[in-house]
């Protein structure tokens, strides 16, 4: 069944080429579709075009199919186009002219456009309390491991001493930026495309403001046009605010990678968590992270994808903005379980208290000394000098002591600062 069938059948070809895979896709759009033409059955009821028998006919028969969604037991045959058309198909087929009501003052184009929007909406929601979790598993660790020292590098040598706590509490930290930039994707999300039909308006009278506050946005988009603008640009938000969330878990896991190895043996974690090789029977590889790490770079590509097939279209509708979910709802799926693994994972960390103990990182401490010595009146440049001079000769001798006073250092990490900024940009949007 096609909404726009004309009484021909097009070519099996075409039908498969133009299709693709939108079915499977659209089963997880199917909740959203139903949620929309609740509103919008709702709404036609406000302004006189369903009465109020047909009206209770159709919620019944939406709320029927929203808990056979539930079940696992909605299916799109081969034989429907979308979940547009199989939803209206069962409403027909169970109300007769009543069922064929449903689509009055709207197009498969604004369906689409809300059906996107409470589904992103939920699951910005659900991305946003996965993160939060996370942050709050860092910050448990931050507090735990904060007088463990650990390595700080630049350029891959030796720095300066850092610690676990700090190394814990700088990626929660990140997470407040992303979180930023999920609030900023939710603003975008939350308002109402319905109404706008193929991108141009009804000649019906219909009542906008209705749905919008029927299923809970924040506001309308009041403009036809622009609300039929927003589809690939609503998507393109969310995926730049994903793939900052994806360049956080990235980095983090390069970092768990590397630390792990033989040469660092900075963390390791239980045999369980790890993977072993078919011949080198001493293998504990972190698979886990490596993973997290290709598929968020993937994640990170994700807005140049959807950039490269919405870019210099002109306004209205177009074909090629069906390719979007291709890409975004696999990838949604994907960061959310790169979450709840980094989250499982993370739990079950060893950390190495005794790192600094060996002599290879004697050199941490250069600039400790050379601060030292500039508290003590030495100007900071001859202080650079004699401190350079003991390393050239083999004479320096390290005090381990780690004595940082300001607010996020090693000795002043302000965990409850940073709490705060969680709470804060958690609140945004709550």
């Amino acid at each position: 069944m096609k909404l726009w069938d004309k009484g021909f059948s097009t070519d099996k070809k075409i039908d498969l080429f133009t299709v693709g895979n939108d079915r499977e896709l659209d089963l997880v759009l199917a909740k959203y579709d139903v949620i929309g033409s609740l509103a919008h059955a709702k709404m036609l009821h406000k302004i006189g075009l369903l009465s109020a028998d047909e009206m209770k006919l159709v919620e019944k028969e939406l709320v029927s199919i929203i808990s056979l969604i539930q079940q696992g037991d909605f299916i799109i045959e081969e034989s429907f186009e979308d979940v547009h058309s199989k939803v209206e198909y069962m409403l027909t087929e169970k109300l007769g002219d009543t069922g064929k009501k449903i689509h009055t003052a709207r197009s498969r184009n604004d369906q689409v456009l809300v059906d996107v929007h409470l589904y992103l909406r939920d699951e910005i929601k659900e991305i946003r309390g996965l993160i939060t979790g996370f942050f709050d598993l860092l910050m448990e660790l931050s507090e735990s491991y904060k007088n463990n020292l650990l390595p700080g590098y630049t350029h891959f040598q030796v720095a300066m001493p850092s610690s676990f706590g700090m190394w814990f509490s700088a990626y929660a930290e990140s997470l407040i930026d992303d979180i930023y930039m999920l609030n900023a994707a939710y603003r975008v999300v939350d308002q109402n495309p319905l109404g706008s039909a193929a991108g141009y308006g009804s000649s019906f009278p219909i009542d906008r403001d209705f749905t919008t506050k029927e299923m809970g946005f924040c506001e309308l988009k009041v403009n036809s046009v622009a609300a039929q603008m927003s589809r690939g640009k609503t998507e393109r938000n969310v995926a730049f605010a994903m793939s900052s969330i994806a360049g956080t878990l990235s980095k983090f896991a390069m970092d768990i990678c590397l630390y792990m190895s033989q040469n660092f043996g900075f963390v390791s974690f239980p045999d369980e968590l790890t993977t072993g090789s078919s011949i080198m029977p001493h293998k504990k590889n972190p698979d886990v992270f490596e993973l997290i790490r290709g598929k968020c770079n993937k994640i990170q590509a994700l807005p140049f994808e959807l950039t490269l097939i919405i870019n210099n279209l002109p306004s209205g509708y177009h074909r090629d903005l069906q390719l979007l979910k291709e890409g975004l709802i696999p990838s949604i799926q994907a960061l959310k379980s790169c979450l709840e693994m980094f989250t499982f994972s993370l739990s079950n960390i060893q950390v190495n208290k005794h790192i600094v103990d060996q002599k290879i990182y004697d050199y941490l401490f250069t600039v400790e000394e050379v601060n030292k010595l500039v508290q003590d009146g030495v100007p900071f440049r001859d202080a650079y000098k004699i401190v350079g001079g003991k390393v050239g000769d083999g004479s320096f001798m390290p005090n381990k002591d780690v004595v940082h006073t300001h607010i996020g250092s090693v000795g002043n990490l302000s965990l409850d600062r940073i709490k705060a900024k969680m709470k804060k940009a958690n609140a945004h949007n709550s």
